[in-house]
């Protein structure tokens, strides 16, 4: 009869996948007639298959007729006997033998695999300085752990030459659906395991077993299937619907938590891209945070980038899903925080360094089902928009001509020599182009170039019949965005394009409608519906028999304050997948520049009657909205408007031209005399002169709080 030993080593080969690289390694190393080197050193994050490799090596070891031993620290005491004698016991060795003595009388090869090395750290200088040293030099050690080399062994220049470390990683992507495959898992299913998995082995293992759980749920007597356990929403798996599959996660990546202080920091590192002490003592409400940023640094999942350190990707998925189960409310505050840390940071910073910022306030988004899709996120990207350049031009023509056609690639041509100061280049590390994009300013187009391009034509003819442009607006149209080699597909540059347009909402002064062109409009519309981006079938346009369909945004009636704060709503809902703001966006009221001017003049009048002020129309412009939130009442509307004129109005103070105009406001409106006249002769002027001022007083208020209205002053 056979083994169970030897069966269930078979079945853990019939699974194994991937490693291929470090198979070959192990094996050459044994095969060498002299060994290249004697220690090998793996390490990896819990879970990422380092014991699973061990066994592999231990079969390796059975087919090439060398002695293995394994140990594993989990089951012995972290001293040199109980070392000793766990390791003795495996080579089939009888006390009181010495094992260094037993060793150096075989001739055969010998290889000793010590699985969860991190556990015998108070034994590392033991067995760096006495122990191994005394093997003979036909024994090979692998210790596998979750900690890289300790500083002893790195500054050592014997062990220098005579061991080699092994990162271990994650599975890739062809390797994980290999091991899905062999487990069973719809094929539907895989893109969504790997969203959440990132190939790490345990991971992937959980989840598929939760899967035949589900495949074998009993039947009752009725004869339908019980449900155990729900492992989808809308019939793609949800880590968050699989609250044991993250536990059993966190139990292996996260030992030991402190306290709640240390626990949140965890949290928030999680939710961040990248962590510096600056943002964590944000995130900790603290003065502070050295501490826990130096304890975060000493976890074993903790990467570290150049601006910052984050948690290894399955890390991040396990926090945050279980976050998200565990406390929503905390997950939302959290998220709150570091969304008010960037919007200063946004207003702080320029260029790249903004860019940066938005990049990482974008990725605040990244645990939305709806956003995850249609984004590439990367810690580290080598890819920066920038200006294009002459010579850059008749490569993005082909560029155009090689996805659109000729028909397109006539039409950029015309654009880029119209309008090159909006294209958009996105270039590699090498300084290749990656991809670009042409943000068209609508509103500077002549008429006749307009007309020349169908798309423009049918954007600005819808501008004219239902959202004409007021003066001082301005209206952007994304009209070509493409990827090098990929199109307008999901990639780097496809998503360093939308980071791009993001920031083009956010930093252009007066911007009043944006109109985005896509190629498959259908396959974007989850993404762009989320954006509060609305598809317009009257400004979709054909060019050489392709369709192309247009989402747009009227930023009058959701400017970027009011927008940020939906998409906030959106990301931080129980379920995260609505495109349906949590509360109602505020009803927002577009004023023409006439009806405007109306209801300053109104205010001014009514400025010492705050009842009077309930119904006046700025209340509900972009100008009070944009200012107060979208959920102020109409007394906090109210008393915003009052501070707002009474700022603009204390503004005309800074020039002695300007003081006369501010006087005859103060004594008409903010402080009023009983009559016009009064106030002319409180000032020491003519009445016909203090008409003047009123009223020259009156348009420079005007005006600025117009420029304010339609977004030119940010």
């Amino acid at each position: 009869m056979g083994r169970l030993a030897d069966r269930l080593s078979a079945a853990r080969h019939e699974l194994f996948v991937g490693r291929v690289a470090e198979q070959k390694l192990f094996q050459a190393t044994l095969a060498a007639p002299e060994l290249p080197f004697y220690l090998l050193y793996v390490y990896g994050l819990g879970g990422v298959g380092k014991t699973t490799l061990l066994h592999e090596f231990a079969s390796l070891c059975q087919s090439m007729n060398i002695n293995a031993a394994l140990v594993d620290a989990r089951n012995l005491e972290p001293s040199p006997e109980a070392f000793c004698a766990a390791l003795a016991l495996a080579l089939g060795v009888t006390p009181p033998a010495s094992l260094t003595q037993f060793l150096a009388t075989q001739t055969q090869r010998y290889v000793i695999l010590v699985d969860t090395y991190e556990l015998l750290s108070p034994l590392d200088s033991w067995l760096r300085e006495q122990f191994l040293p005394e093997l003979p030099d036909n024994t090979f050690v692998v210790l596998a752990g979750r900690q890289p080399p300790a500083k002893g062994w790195r500054t050592d220049s014997g062990w220098q030459n005579l061991m080699q470390t092994l990162p271990l990683r994650n599975l890739s992507p062809n390797e994980s659906r290999s091991y899905l495959n062999r487990r069973s898992i719809p094929e539907k299913q895989h893109r969504s395991v790997l969203n959440f998995t990132h190939g790490h082995p345990l991971a992937l293992s959980l989840v598929a077993d939760l899967f035949g759980q589900q495949q074998t749920q009993p039947v009752s007597e009725d004869g339908n299937q019980e449900e155990v356990q729900s492992l989808s929403y809308d019939g793609l798996f949800q880590p968050e619907q699989a609250p044991d599959i993250v536990k059993v996660l966190l139990e292996h990546l996260v030992q030991q938590v402190p306290d709640e202080t240390h626990r949140t920091a965890l949290e928030s590192c999680a939710l961040v891209r990248l962590t510096t002490e600056e943002l964590l003592a944000e995130m900790l409400g603290v003065s502070n945070a050295h501490e826990c940023f130096e304890w975060l640094r000493e976890l074993s999942f903790i990467e570290f980038g150049w601006r910052g350190i984050f948690p290894h990707d399955l890390a991040r998925e396990a926090l945050i899903a279980d976050l998200r189960w565990r406390n929503p409310d905390h997950y939302a505050e959290l998220h709150r925080r570091a969304r008010d840390y960037y919007t200063a940071r946004l207003q702080q910073t320029t260029g790249q360094d903004q860019e940066r910022n938005l990049f990482d306030y974008i990725f605040l988004h990244r645990n939305n089902p709806v956003v995850r899709p249609f984004l590439e996120w990367q810690e580290s990207g080598s890819l920066t928009p920038g200006p294009v350049h002459e010579a850059d031009i008749p490569q993005l023509i082909a560029m155009v001509q090689q996805h659109e056609g000729e028909d397109s690639a006539r039409l950029a041509a015309h654009w880029f020599s119209r309008q090159p100061e909006g294209i958009v280049v996105m270039r590699d590390a090498e300084g290749q182009i990656a991809g670009f994009a042409m943000l068209l300013a609508l509103h500077q187009a002549s008429r006749t170039d307009i007309d020349v391009d169908p798309a423009t034509a049918a954007a600005w003819n819808y501008l004219e019949t239902h959202n004409p442009l007021r003066p001082g607006e301005m209206s952007t149209h994304f009209r070509f965005w493409m990827a090098r080699d990929t199109y307008q597909s999901v990639s780097s540059t496809q998503s360093l394009i939308f980071v791009t347009s993001v920031r083009h909402y956010l930093t252009t002064p007066g911007l009043a409608y944006t109109f985005f062109a896509c190629a498959d409009a259908d396959f974007w519309t989850p993404i762009f519906a989320y954006a509060d981006a609305t598809r317009l079938t009257e400004a979709e346009f054909k060019v050489g028999g392709h369709h192309y369909g247009i989402y747009a945004h009227d930023w009058r009636l959701t400017p970027p304050t009011a927008w940020l704060s939906l998409l906030a709503e959106r990301e931080t809902a129980s379920e995260g997948a609505s495109t349906e703001p949590v509360h109602p966006a505020p009803t927002l009221v577009v004023l023409s520049q006439t009806e405007f001017t109306t209801a300053v003049h109104d205010a001014l009048k009514h400025f010492a009657r705050p009842t009077a002020l309930r119904n006046n129309a700025l209340l509900h412009s972009r100008l009070i909205v944009e200012s107060v939130g979208v959920t102020a009442n109409t007394g906090e509307r109210v008393a915003n408007l009052q501070a707002l004129i009474k700022t603009i109005c204390d503004s005309l103070q800074a020039t002695p031209r300007e003081q006369k105009f501010y006087q005859a406001i103060y004594h008409t409106y903010l402080h009023p005399a009983p009559s016009q006249e009064q106030a002319a002769e409180l000032m020491d002027i003519p009445f016909s002169t203090f008409r003047r001022h009123l009223k020259t007083g009156v348009a420079r208020v005007t005006d600025m709080l117009w420029q304010r209205e339609v977004g030119s002053e940010r």
